[in-house]
């Protein structure tokens, strides 16, 4: 009888110990701490970042960017540093080491998750659903809840136009070349190619736009190899949508130019890098974590601008510019942000002969994001 008694106080003990952790790790994923329309005070935010790379090993590039936002929005709201749990490396192909990496942020107390990857959103999705007093947000896509998950972006290829005006004033071998992450099926690579040789075109109709297509998204050796490759195929400028500094190192080891993505590049190529394209990821994460201590988050997607400075241009690299480089790119620039022109505007040729929009008709952001499978008529596939 006393061994059945003591079995069943063990049995009793388990039970007990099991229902608390279910306890401990429902509070600790932030269920009771964030409720749609309620604030959340700011000393309890704790948020988990999602990094495809790690930018504490980068000097410049995606995920760099990132972080660099990151820090800018915990010195503007006042976070301190254990409210920010950082998850490098987290492979965007392993859909099970996303979620695994989502749910280690979760049982460390996370109740927001910000992804720096659109292919981490399935994940999000579902945990989501299970975990609806978590905040969600994930760059790109266009799937989104009611409560607690959404997407952010922005309107980069408003800046890839002003950096092709410098860059076609610049060429004088009307070669530029272009190392793509993805080909053009992709619409948020092939609609950062097509603004750039609208760009160029627009100060330089003679030059052409040479793409070499990486297919992935972080590829040190492949970066520097396409670069390579377009060099000596004869482009005088490098441009690029791919996560490192690589492509502006091999321009300036060429002795040719570059315009570089995603964060300011001139530290890494001071003497090639005409400009960079840049993320200021900073401005959405700012609102995002104010959105939540104040009580006013909603799923509504975030899409920033030049106007908003969500995205932009580094200043340029004065003693490398051409004539009117400056000039032309500010009054490009007025122009996209008083609402006159928006880069993509019909009609237009593709390379392959086609018309896409329409007189007096803009492409709006669905299409942009997901509808440009098509290459402008002075891009060439290598």
């Amino acid at each position: 009888m006393k061994k059945i008694k003591k079995g069943l106080l063990a049995f009793a003990s388990l039970a007990a110990l099991a229902a608390a952790a279910v306890f401990l790790f429902s509070q600790r994923a932030g269920e009771v701490e964030w409720k749609p329309g309620s604030p959340l005070a700011k000393e309890r935010v704790k948020i988990g970042v999602l990094y495809t790379s790690d930018p504490f090993r980068e000097t410049g590039g995606y995920s760099f960017a990132h972080e660099a936002g990151i820090r800018k929005m915990q010195e503007k709201i006042g976070l301190q540093d254990d409210q920010i749990l950082r998850k490098v490396k987290v492979l965007h192909g392993d859909a099970q080491a996303v979620e695994h990496t989502i749910m280690e942020c979760i049982f460390e107390g996370a109740n927001v998750i910000i992804a720096t990857s659109w292919s981490y959103v399935s994940a999000c999705e579902a945990l989501a659903f299970k975990y609806p007093g978590v905040v969600f947000v994930y760059v790109g896509g266009n799937r989104r809840n009611g409560t607690n998950f959404t997407y952010y972006f922005g309107r980069a290829y408003q800046a890839r136009y002003l950096s092709g005006i410098v860059a076609g004033l610049k060429t004088t071998a009307n070669k530029l070349g272009y190392v793509a992450a993805m080909g053009k099926s992709n619409s948020e690579v092939t609609n950062g190619v097509n603004a750039f040789a609208l760009g160029v075109e627009s100060v330089n109709p003679d030059a052409r736009v040479y793409v070499e297509v990486t297919h992935r998204w972080f590829y040190p050796e492949g970066e520097t190899q396409a670069a390579r490759s377009l060099i000596e195929f004869g482009c005088d400028v490098i441009t690029q949508h791919c996560d490192t500094p690589n492509p502006q190192i091999e321009a300036q080891r060429a002795g040719v130019w570059g315009i570089g993505y995603s964060s300011d590049m001139k530290k890494d190529a001071p003497s090639a890098v005409l400009t960079s394209v840049m993320w200021n990821w900073g401005v959405y994460y700012e609102k995002l974590i104010q959105s939540l201590i104040d009580g006013s988050f909603t799923t509504e997607p975030y899409i920033g601008d030049l106007k908003d400075g969500m995205v932009g241009i580094t200043p340029l690299n004065e003693p490398l510019l051409p004539p009117n480089a400056a000039e032309a790119a500010a009054a490009a620039r007025k122009r996209i942000e008083n609402g006159e022109f928006d880069v993509f505007e019909g009609p237009m040729e593709t390379n392959d002969g086609q018309i896409v929009g329409y007189k007096g008709g803009r492409f709006s952001y669905g299409e942009l994001s997901s509808a440009i499978n098509w290459y402008y008529r002075n891009v060439t596939e290598r």
